[in-house]
């Protein structure tokens, strides 16, 4: 069969789409490039936030017309680990639903689906079904890949009141370091030059496997593999950013200078009640260590507005956080009440308009701030990995401060040709919000 996946949602959302298409290959079946072409389309859904699960659900209505044309709809992902049953009952649209754990099922369910009719699966974690126990060489690799993520662990512990995740995921364990390596290697014969690191928690790597913390030392080992230029870390808790780690990223000339460390407050009553294991206080001198050690590092985090029992004055906290800090990147989300989670009943809900307001507050701040950044770097010459050609034949970029997909670009014009992956040194001419715009320089070292 051709089989199409439509993924939604976050970084790992994608990196299990790889591992199943890789399943899917090596049991026989094609990967489609369009949903046109396909037998089968899997949507694979995101049902982190309200948000998020109402994209996944009109997507899969949007999918469900191919249906007409006689091909089968499934529906993957955490939206379907989450509320599989509830989706067989009421969404008619899809031929079945499985959850995050389930992917190994593919090839099984693929040869029997004529017979098996419709169905709902959503496995929970098991070490039986462990996704972390999956053959690194299942992984499918795309061509033309220059720049992907690496996944290090899955699941988490934190348990923030918040959040979903740990009863989606499962608790956390981490790969192991050979397997990372072999994949990192494996995708650097493959022409990939951008490791993008994540976990839902980057930064307790090796913790259960090796009883302390093992990061660095993976960093470490992954900047020793020929072909991979850049080496960006995100999702990495401010308690967990060891001194050990600091120095690796100041001193691998692969690491980008650039860390995401997800804050979601500053006001301590609100990280308590978030059950954070951080304060104001720690933050602020974790942040001012990084600083210290790095003076040009890029860090991204995100915040949470309109948590329950937030106030006026939390939120002044907050803005007042984001203007101390000059953060380099930030997004901020505003609370989303979600099943099963410690927050969903907590008194004091926020209304709606007011966490948008706040989180409006917030990013207007940010906006000038990212604006005086992006000013501070006219007149000076940067490294940028292409991304895009435009029609015009000018290309869009990212520098090493710009994680792919959700940081700044940088438009440039050439007078060479370039693929998408080329790394290239750009002058800076002008800077707007959260784009620069300038020309590629040559025999001039980046800055």
């Amino acid at each position: 069969m051709k089989v199409y996946f439509d993924t939604l949602g976050c970084m790992k959302n994608f990196d299990d789409t790889d591992m199943a298409k890789g399943i899917l290959g090596r049991s026989g079946h094609e990967i489609a490039d369009t949903p046109e072409e396909a037998d089968v389309i899997i949507v694979n859904t995101c049902g982190f936030i309200e948000a998020a699960k109402k994209e996944s659900i009109d997507e899969v209505f949007r999918m469900s017309e191919y249906r007409k044309q006689g091909k089968k709809l499934l529906v993957s992902g955490c939206l379907a680990q989450r509320y599989a049953e509830d989706l067989y009952k009421e969404m008619d649209e899809a031929d079945g639903f499985l959850g995050v754990n389930d992917y190994s099922k593919l090839p099984e369910i693929l040869d029997s689906l004529e017979e098996k009719g419709r169905f709902a699966i959503n496995d929970e974690y098991s070490k039986e079904n462990d996704s972390m126990l999956t053959d690194d060489a299942d992984r499918f690799i795309p061509e033309g890949t220059y720049s992907t993520y690496l996944r290090i662990s899955e699941g988490c512990d934190r348990n923030c009141a918040y959040c979903i995740i740990p009863k989606i995921r499962g608790p956390y364990r981490s790969k192991s370091e050979e397997s990372i390596i072999a994949e990192a290697a494996r995708l650097a014969e493959h022409g990939c030059r951008e490791l993008v690191v994540i976990a839902e928690d980057t930064g307790c790597y090796g913790i259960d496997l090796y009883g302390e913390p093992r990061l660095a030392e993976l960093l470490k080992k992954l900047c020793g593999i020929d072909g991979i230029e850049w080496i960006r870390l995100m999702y990495c808790y401010e308690d967990h950013i060891t001194d050990e780690l600091i120095d690796v990223i100041a001193n691998e000339d692969k690491m980008c200078k650039y860390i995401d460390i997800p804050l979601q407050h500053a006001s301590d009553r609100i990280l308590k009640s978030m059950r954070r294991k951080t304060t104001l206080a720690s933050i602020s001198a974790k942040l001012d260590k990084l600083r210290a050690r790095i003076p040009d590092i890029a860090i991204r985090t995100t915040f949470i507005t309109g948590f329950p029992g937030e106030t006026d004055e939390d939120s002044a906290i907050l803005e007042d956080f984001v203007e101390e800090q000059q953060f380099a990147r930030v997004g901020v989300f505003t609370f989303s009440a979600e099943e099963g989670t410690e927050a969903f009943d907590m008194p004091d809900q926020i209304p709606e308009d007011v966490k948008e307001e706040r989180r409006d507050a917030v990013m207007l701040k940010q906006l000038e701030i990212s604006l005086r950044h992006n000013q501070d770097m006219i007149g000076k010459v940067y490294e940028v990995m292409i991304d895009e050609i435009d029609e015009d034949g000018s290309y869009i970029g990212r520098t090493r401060y710009d994680a792919p997909d959700i940081d700044n670009s940088v438009l440039f014009t050439s007078e060479d040709d370039h693929k998408p992956g080329d790394i290239v040194d750009v002058f800076i001419e002008e800077a707007y919000d959260y784009d620069l715009q300038g020309r590629e320089v040559r025999h001039e070292s980046a800055k």
